[in-house]
């Protein structure tokens, strides 16, 4: 190749890399500006492929997705000084950006850095004016949403930043105070059992008197019962006897007598002193009873 064509090719190349340079593209999830010697010519400039003056312009893009960060983990008093520790988020993405340039010079972590302080503040300031049950539970959405409100309307002005969610992932006592509550709790809680087994003493005891009472009185009934049914039955028994005496007193009288030997004469070792004349003995005499 003589020097015509090797002077053609360079042509050519610096032709191509001039066209390169001075061709750039804006993808679908970011916004750009253009900067000629460090001033801003143009902003907000869309998704697509766009020209530049090479070396002289330079572009910047930001994206413009929504963006979720973490913020720090801070401490905040309530209306009673009592002290939490709470971890929250913030989600955000760039509205406009032409003032997010102009406030942040395009820095994503000065941004957080602007949004975190405001969050931080905008906290301090709603535990400030509310109870802990209040935060923790009663007015939590309440707060995170009058935050947000009013964390929005600044950093859309100042910085270009719309502010779509800030949330408080976590609210926690501070690690002594937590010890200190905890204690707190379970002395409540032991306080409320005792009083608890007290009371079931107490009803147990009431129980076993009422327990007591009425076996008495069924006990005392029970006999009273048998103590009637023994005395129908003596007086059935007497009834009974005295009609077979009458039936039979002879053969009556004779039975009562063999009955009376039996029991009288069970014992070998005992001794008797009768009267050979005694009536006891008519029946050992004479087996018809006679005298």
């Amino acid at each position: 190749m003589g020097p015509k064509g090797i002077v053609g090719l360079a042509g050519t190349l610096i032709v191509v890399l001039l066209v390169l340079s001075s061709v750039y593209i804006i993808p679908e999830t970011h916004r750009g500006v253009l900067l000629r010697f460090g001033e801003l010519i143009e902003t907000d400039i869309k998704a697509g492929i766009h020209f530049k003056v090479p070396v002289v312009d330079q572009v910047r893009r930001f994206d413009v997705r929504v963006l979720t960060n973490d913020l720090p983990s801070k401490q905040y008093l309530t209306i009673e000084k009592k002290p939490l520790d709470v971890d929250s988020y913030i989600a955000w993405r760039i509205s406009d950006v032409d003032e997010f340039y102009r406030a942040t010079g395009g820095d994503e972590l000065r941004a957080q850095s602007l949004l975190s302080s405001r969050v931080d503040n905008g906290l301090r300031d709603e535990f400030g004016v509310r109870t802990m049950h209040e935060v923790v539970s009663g007015q939590r959405d309440e707060l995170m949403h009058i935050l947000r409100d009013r964390v929005n309307e600044t950093s859309i002005a100042e910085f270009g930043i719309e502010v779509l969610d800030i949330r408080v992932k976590a609210i926690e006592f501070p690690g002594q105070v937590s010890d200190n509550v905890y204690r707190r709790m379970a002395t409540e809680r032991e306080k409320l059992a005792q009083e608890f087994r007290s009371r079931g003493r107490e009803a147990a005891e009431g129980i076993r008197a009422d327990a007591d009472r009425q076996r008495t009185v069924i006990l005392a009934e029970a006999f009273a019962k048998a103590e009637e049914l023994r005395g129908e039955g003596d007086g059935e028994a007497a009834s009974i006897y005295a009609d077979a005496y009458s039936s039979n007193e002879d053969f009556y009288s004779f039975y009562r007598s063999l009955e009376a030997y039996q029991k009288t004469f069970s014992n070998q070792q005992d001794l008797m002193v009768i009267d050979a004349d005694s009536e006891f003995l008519r029946f050992l005499k004479d087996p018809l009873g006679a005298n």
